[in-house]
Parts: structure tokens; C-alpha cells; sequence
């Protein structure tokens, strides 16, 4: 063998581990408000714009997690902490900035954004690559499994952006007029059918999809809980659970539903059964396995004022076996804080969660269907409004 041949052997070689190593890369991504302050309980007051960051975390060691950037991108307490995603490949994310804020007089008060930031998470140092114009608001995102596309929850606009994804391109494709106000979207493994959540109809409304085209029948709404605000499909898509937080999105002390949506009943999806979590599900997460699901109730610790009779109420992480749909609460742990962001690891093993107070990641690893606190606590350089990890 030549020595030129050897080289040439060596270096494709050494390529290939590189690649290999990239691909094996694994990210959890934190949206971080600093135009939100709570500066005692019940009280929230807008402030004078900071460094909104977007935290992007090595997850590759799922039991450490490690900084792989901070970007000073627009984030937003305000929606779902469904904002950003990233694709199946782990190449891409896709976050957007639902509010700005604008300074009237001497006072700062929130607006509608319009803005989608696309990130390279291939490059050495994860990038912002793109800036695409959607709809006005743009809160729930979802990425198709297949990765081709995603559909963007526009609340003040009242409709859907479809983008279609090539590489690392993403373009506006398609709006959709939904004829509500709409926060959060869930896409079908199959990519065949799409869940909306009208938030301020108390409805889910069922969009068709045909080769990312995608078109929306009123007939399909259907009549759910009060303020419905998150949704997740099971991995085998037979069903859907959407959280609902009530009291127009803030805590207050009382029950709220997890409604159940079957998805594997012949041709129209139907309301099958409600449960609960307690005051407040915003958010929630169905494990890659479908074995377990998550719901985070936000508490009345911080959003209630000290004279509100569930003031007291911390928030929760609560853990649901699935089976099937038919939601069984397990467990139970206490958080304080607004508990918000959740997340699994790609193989489900761990689960990350963040609250808008402590400003910290805690990691916990999931034995069987239980979590175990594993004391792992990552400081976050800023409140935390969302976070999301590899869509399935």
C-alpha cells in the first residue's frame, strides 16, 4: 500500500468518526425572558428590555448536560412553552419571538412579534442562520417527523404558518385561517392530520395535511376544557392530551382538566375522556416511549398574591402512566417557582425541567415510570419561559 493510499484511507476514515461524533449530538433548548419580572407574588411587571437569551444545551451525556451557546435572540413568558424545536436530524432548531415590547411614555408594554429565528446546531458553536417573517404572535411550533416542515400557532393573527424545511432552509410556505385565536399545534406521526389549540374558544380544531399542503375544516372543532394551552401526541399517534390551565392562563387555586383526544377511531378524532393534574397543567410531555407523561401545574407561589387563599400552593411536577390514554397519576413533586419548561431526552431516560423563578435546569432520571431527583442543577443566565428539546 502506497503511502498517498494510506493517507486518503486515514483522513476518510477520521471523517467518518467526525461525522459520526456530529450526528450523535443531542440538544435541549431554554428560552430565557428578561422583560418579565416578578417582583412579588401576584405582581408582574414589565421592564425595560434586557439580553432575552436563547440557551442551547449538550445533551449528548444526557445525565450532565453542557452550554453549547447562548444567542441574544427575542424570547416570550407570554404563550405556551412550545415556542421552539428542534428537527428530528438535530441539525436545526426553530424558535420564535411571540412578543416584543414597545415603549409607551415611560412604561414598556408588550406587542406582537413576527419573528422565527432559524439555528444551526451543525456548526462548532450553534448559529443563528435565518430570520423568516410568520404570522403576527407566533407561539406553539411543531416539526414533523419527517422534518420537511412545521406549523407555527399564530394567536394574533388567528391562523397557522406552514414553513417548509430544506436543509438548512426555511421559507414561509402557507397561512392558514383558523378563525380563533390559536397557541400551540401538534403534528401526527403518520404527518397526516394536525391538532390545534384555540385557547380562547375552549376548542381543538383538526387541520388535514397532504404533502405539507395543509387546510382546516370548522366542522372537526372540538368543545374541551377551559383555556386549553398545550397538547402532545403519543408516539404511536393513537391519542393526544391537552393541558388546560383555566382562569385565563394563570393559577387560582382550582382543578383543571387533561382531556384526552382519540386519534385511532376511524376518520374524525373525538373527545374520549378528562382527568386532572391539579391547578394549572401548562406544561406537559408525553415520553419518547408513551409509557409516561408529565404535567407541570403552575402553582399559586408565585403568580397568587400573599392574600389569595391558595397562595400557599407550590407548583408541582406530576407523573401520569399513560396506558393507552387512560391517564393514572403516579407521583408527585414539589416545585416552587412557575414551573414551566419540560423536556424528555431523545431515549426518555431523563427529563429536564425549569421554573421562571429559580433560573435553573434540574435533571431527573426516570426509573421505570417514576423520576428520581438526581441533584443536578444547571444555572440558567436568565428567567426561563420555555424549553424543548428533539421533535419525534
Amino acid at each position: 500500500m502506497s503511502k498517498y493510499l494510506r493517507i486518503a484511507i486515514l483522513t476518510f476514515f477520521m471523517l467518518g468518526v467526525t461525522s459520526l461524533l456530529a450526528s450523535e449530538r443531542s440538544f435541549l433548548l431554554n428560552g430565557l425572558d428578561s422583560k418579565v419580572q416578578i417582583s412579588k407574588p401576584g405582581k408582574i411587571d414589565f421592564v425595560e428590555p434586557g439580553e432575552d437569551i436563547l440557551n442551547i444545551l449538550d445533551i449528548s451525556d444526557p445525565a450532565n448536560p453542557k452550554l453549547a451557546a447562548n444567542l441574544l435572540l427575542s424570547n416570550s413568558l407570554f404563550g405556551p412553552p412550545t415556542n421552539l424545536q428542534i428537527n428530528p436530524e438535530e441539525s436545526l432548531a426553530l424558535v420564535t419571538s411571540a412578543m416584543k415590547w414597545e415603549q409607551k411614555n415611560d412604561d414598556w408594554k408588550p406587542a406582537p412579534d413576527n419573528r422565527l429565528f432559524i439555528i444551526d446546531l451543525e456548526k462548532n458553536k450553534p448559529a443563528l442562520i435565518d430570520t423568516v417573517e410568520v404570522g403576527m404572535q407566533p407561539s406553539g411550533i411543531a416539526i414533523s417527523s419527517s422534518g420537511r416542515f412545521a406549523l407555527i400557532a399564530n394567536r394574533a393573527d388567528r391562523s397557522v404558518s406552514v414553513v417548509s424545511i430544506n436543509g438548512k432552509t426555511a421559507r414561509l410556505s402557507q397561512t392558514v385561517p383558523v378563525n380563533d385565536e390559536v397557541a400551540a399545534v401538534a403534528i401526527t406521526p403518520d404527518e397526516r392530520r394536525a391538532l390545534i389549540v384555540k385557547n380562547s374558544s375552549n376548542k381543538i380544531g383538526v387541520l388535514s395535511i397532504n404533502d405539507s399542503h395543509v387546510t382546516y375544516d370548522a366542522s372537526y372543532d372540538m368543545p374541551v376544557g377551559q383555556f386549553p394551552y398545550n397538547i402532545d401526541i403519543s408516539p404511536d399517534g393513537s391519542y393526544a392530551v391537552v393541558a388546560h390551565t383555566g382562569n385565563n392562563g394563570y393559577s387560582d387555586g382550582h382543578a383543571d382538566s387533561l382531556v384526552v383526544i382519540r386519534l385511532d377511531n376511524g376518520s374524525r378524532p373525538f373527545v374520549e375522556n378528562y382527568f386532572t393534574a391539579g391547578d394549572a397543567p401548562e406544561g406537559f410531555a408525553i415520553s419518547p416511549r408513551g409509557d409516561i407523561a408529565i404535567a407541570l401545574l403552575l402553582g399559586g407561589d408565585s403568580i397568587l398574591p400573599t392574600s389569595h387563599w391558595a397562595h400557599n400552593k407550590t407548583g408541582q411536577i406530576v407523573v401520569f402512566k399513560t396506558n393507552n390514554g387512560n391517564l393514572q397519576q403516579i407521583q408527585k413533586i414539589s416545585i416552587t417557582g412557575l414551573p414551566e419548561g419540560i423536556a424528555f431526552s431523545g431515549n426518555g431516560d431523563y427529563v429536564y425541567v425549569s421554573s421562571f423563578r429559580e433560573k435553573v435546569l434540574r435533571v431527573y432520571q426516570v426509573d421505570g415510570e417514576f423520576l428520581i431527583d438526581t441533584e443536578t442543577r444547571i444555572e440558567l443566565p436568565g428567567t426561563p419561559a420555555s424549553m424543548r428539546g428533539r421533535a419525534r
